[in-house]
């Protein structure tokens, strides 16, 4: 009585491993199938970007045009009491938000909250 019982036991596992074989075969088929088609949408996906910057921004233009941070922070800091220090404040503020208010002085909100909100490590208004 011992071996149908036994046999039994081996027909199982051998059941439950096919089982597995097949889960695991089908969870890599569908691995496959979507890394195929994360790679043609990543390739859609390119091919459009192309097209749209073509169309849209006329192929040579940028979406934020390149300012004259030099120019534009001498003439800032022209009366300003410490022009080498001005100048390098406002070169640093002028790269990052890409702004120098008119004038040489005041009229920082032209520039919004990126010129008028950066400080120095001393909590003080870095950008003159």
């Amino acid at each position: 009585m011992s071996r149908p019982l036994c046999a039994s036991i081996i027909i199982k596992n051998k059941a439950a491993m096919a089982v597995r074989m097949l889960l695991a075969l089908g969870v890599l088929l569908l691995c496959l199938a979507e890394v195929s088609s994360d790679l043609k949408t990543e390739q859609d996906i390119t091919n459009v970007d192309q097209e749209a910057y073509l169309l849209v921004r006329g192929g040579n233009r940028r979406l934020m045009q390149e300012i004259d941070c030099g120019g534009l922070c001498k003439q800032r800091c022209s009366l300003h009491s410490r022009p080498n220090r001005c100048n390098r404040a406002c070169g640093t503020c002028c790269l990052r938000c890409k702004c120098v208010p008119p004038g040489t002085s005041g009229n920082r909100e032209v520039c919004g909250t990126c010129y008028t909100g950066m400080t120095t490590h001393g909590n003080v208004t870095k950008c003159p």
